[in-house]
């Protein structure tokens, strides 16, 4: 028998958002996202106390979430919320608290 067969697909996202979420600077990209529309990885880099390397693990592990999205605006990535995950994690989020 394996998790998967005994847990629900719901769970599982929730899990895997909560994973993401699972970093104080992940809950800050997401919290500095979710107050304004867009940011650019460089200004982020300027503002968290971290390696540029660091800073873009973290931005990887929300990416592979599916919590933001990146697009390339060369030299530059401009990192922004992805709308329907984000709304799905605050969701499933809150359906799991009872809120």
């Amino acid at each position: 028998m394996s998790i998967k067969s005994v847990t629900t697909e719901k769970q599982q996202r929730t899990a895997r958002y909560a994973r993401a979420m699972g970093h104080p600077v992940r809950m800050y990209v997401l919290e500095l996202l979710s107050n304004q529309s867009c940011c650019y990885s460089g200004d982020l880099s300027d503002e968290l106390p971290i390696a540029k390397s660091t800073l873009s693990q973290h931005l990887k592990e929300l990416k592979d979430a599916g919590l933001i999205q990146g697009e390339i605006e060369s030299p530059r990535i401009r990192y922004c919320l992805h709308p329907e995950n984000w709304k799905e994690a605050q969701t499933l989020f809150k359906g799991f608290l009872g809120i």
